[in-house]
């Protein structure tokens, strides 16, 4: 696969231009005006300020330990602007989510339950889920889109995520689902009762197909 590079502010480098005035007066002399003309088109231009740092990245890596993608984290204006980069997937849908634990064992059980086992569990529940159903726990991001050609991308800005949560005592991790992410908005004439106790979880976003390890 083609190498993926973070996502994070660029800065634009204003280039130098030599301008050489060759037009002669009628006298043969270059005028006071032309010479002034000529230093201020020369003179180097400002490049803009960048919009924010990045402060972590993840690199996303299946179970097989390819690396399917990149994630960027960057701080601006308050917020956490979150850039991702997927491909060599299937088109469609995929959830994704910030997850507790700075752990991606594509064999291994949740921190809090050692007699399950699956594809990276071991990188806990969502952030945030300890305050909230699904749909408002900090880790709760937009779903990423896969074209046909395989390639997705996702930009989104969220108040919800500080340096400070990722990067707590057991750091967090980045997670991309086989499924859609319902973010637990099941309609009452499907479900009387509400949501059961899964979609509130997780959305029903499925099996967990990429991880990474925000650094």
């Amino acid at each position: 696969m083609r190498h993926l590079r973070p996502l994070g502010p660029t800065t634009a480098v204003a280039a130098v231009a030599a301008l050489t005035l060759a037009g002669c007066a009628a006298g043969g002399a270059t005028s006071e005006s032309d010479a002034t003309a000529e230093t201020d088109l020369t003179a180097p231009t400002e490049a803009p300020a960048a919009s924010g740092a990045v402060m972590a990245h993840a690199t996303l890596t299946d179970v097989s330990g390819d690396d399917v993608g990149m994630v960027t984290f960057t701080q601006a204006d308050g917020v956490t602007e979150v850039s991702v980069e997927v491909e060599g997937l299937d088109p469609g849908f995929y959830a994704f989510h910030v997850h507790a634990v700075g752990l991606c064992e594509p064999e291994s059980s949740p921190p809090d339950d050692p007699s399950q086992t699956g594809a990276f569990l071991s990188a806990g529940g969502h952030l945030g889920a300890d305050d909230d159903d699904h749909g408002a726990h900090a880790g709760d991001l937009p779903p990423i889109y896969v074209t046909e050609d395989g390639e997705g991308s996702l930009v989104t800005r969220t108040d919800r995520l500080t340096q400070d949560e990722l990067f707590d005592d057991d750091g967090s991790a980045v997670m991309v689902h086989a499924g859609r992410d319902n973010f637990a908005n099941v309609p009452e004439r499907y479900a009387p009762d509400g949501p059961d106790e899964d979609t509130l979880a997780t959305g029903d976003a499925g099996d967990r197909i990429a991880c990474g390890v925000v650094e």
